[in-house]
């Protein structure tokens, strides 16, 4: 059996602005979610973002080619209704945060994690008055209870569109100090990215490339630089 293919039904996407945002329309007519909910963005930044994924769709509509697009729907029908719960999930890696987790060793490693991740963690401590505790090997031992609810503080201001970027910049990344690092534009996604592979470089280094390794982290970098775009569509001019 064929599979099926969604077509392209419209000659040109445009942006409007409605109540509560922006929203794109196709040949006039309001886009909405897989759940028929209006897809309404709250700039017009990002609405001109996913317009231009819609633009850019040939005879076969491809969804994977339009990262904005999905994570508007997102944000939308995943983050929207239980937003209070996304946030306490991402308060979550507080208590597991990578940047805590030091090599027992060799020293070249613990010294290269000190020199990438004190910094941001101290960067952290100032910001938000959290200071989250540093902790030998992968034995889990919880942090003080003020530091993670200093670091509750900036997540329950998110709404729900950044949110879902932020979602993505802890999540790929093992940390939400880093998360909130490049949303408050303390540092780049790149450098985030970067500062999140200390380990895997090190191991790299030491025994050499693993290419299926090396497609995952590729994949999972580009995902970590689209949610840094659609959090930079998030914020009003």
């Amino acid at each position: 059996m064929t599979e099926w293919k969604a077509k392209r039904f419209w000659k040109t996407a445009s942006v409007a602005e409605v109540e509560g945002g922006f929203r794109v329309l196709l040949d006039g007519r309001g886009v909405n979610t897989p759940g028929k909910q209006p897809l309404i963005m709250p700039t017009r930044a990002m609405a001109e973002a996913v317009a231009a994924e819609w633009d850019a769709q040939e005879e076969e509509i491809r969804p994977l080619t339009m990262p904005h697009t999905r994570s508007a729907n997102s944000a939308i029908e995943r983050v929207t209704p239980q937003l209070e719960a996304v946030s306490e999930m991402l308060l979550g890696y507080a208590d597991t945060d990578l940047l805590c987790y030091r090599a027992e060793g060799p020293e070249a490693l613990t010294q290269r994690q000190a020199a990438a991740w004190d910094p941001v963690l101290d960067w952290a401590a100032e910001e938000f008055g959290a200071r989250l505790e540093l902790r030998t090997g992968v034995m889990w031992v919880s942090q003080p209870d003020a530091s993670i609810a200093a670091l509750a503080k900036p997540l329950r201001a998110v709404a729900p569109f950044p949110m879902t970027a932020l979602h993505d910049l802890v999540t790929l990344s093992g940390s939400l100090v880093l998360g909130l690092a490049v949303a408050h534009r303390h540092i780049s996604a790149k450098e985030a990215w970067r500062l999140s592979r200390i380990d895997e470089t090190w191991q790299m280094e030491q025994w050499g490339a693993d290419e299926e390794a090396e497609e995952a982290a590729a994949i999972k970098e580009a995902q970590f630089l689209h949610a840094d775009s659609f959090w930079k569509f998030c914020q009003p001019n």
